[in-house]
């Protein structure tokens, strides 16, 4: 792990996650790549046993906001998710992704909701659409209307149609106006983790 590069994980946070494509390029520009990206994160989310909270694809970066996973780590999440776009894409041989991404530990409710307002308005600000509904490759439509994507989001639509199915809800989660779930409780134990990308 480089000098100076502390990861918490086996906490039981959320962890809000951007990495960029390789000197912000925009690689991710096309509805075809925007989409493989969320296949790639549906298949890691299955394989780690990770929960999505809220994501947004961009054409040159990606904001996730997602559950440390239960199977292997965070950083091995990540890395499948980054292996597995570049090689539908552009084959092995050349740079698609920066090397390493950033990693912020969401504890509190008002953090989850800001770091999803913030992920969601993204292609707003970016000037890419006039309204967060209009940007079909985030969690956006699934909180506002229930839509499923290729990504499977933990909200209140996800708990209702597990409850409808009899299943029980993985995450407790509050109605969609409050932007954010009730999360397994942060532990105080931390441990330092992390691998370099």
């Amino acid at each position: 792990m480089p000098r100076g590069l502390k990861r918490y994980q086996e906490g039981r946070d959320l962890h809000f996650i951007t990495f960029s494509c390789y000197h912000r390029q925009p690689l991710l520009a096309s509805p075809p790549a925007m989409h493989r990206f969320e296949l790639a994160l549906e298949q890691s989310r299955v394989r780690y046993g990770f929960y999505v909270v809220g994501y947004v694809v961009m054409p040159e970066h990606v904001h996730l906001l997602i559950s440390e996973p239960e199977r292997g780590t965070l950083a091995s999440a990540i890395q499948a998710i980054k292996q597995s776009v570049p090689r539908r894409l552009m084959g092995d041989h050349q740079h698609f992704w920066q090397a390493r991404y950033y990693d912020f530990s969401v504890w509190t409710k008002r953090k989850r909701v800001e770091k999803l307002c913030y992920l969601h308005r993204n292609p707003v600000k970016r000037g890419l659409v006039e309204k967060p509904e209009g940007w079909p490759w985030s969690s956006f439509r699934h909180y506002l209307t229930g839509e499923e994507s290729a990504v499977e989001v933990e909200s209140p639509w996800t708990d209702r149609k597990r409850e409808r199915m009899g299943t029980t809800p993985r995450v407790k989660v509050v109605e969609p106006a409050g932007w954010g779930g009730q999360l397994p409780r942060p532990s105080q134990k931390k441990a330092r983790t992390g691998h370099p990308r």
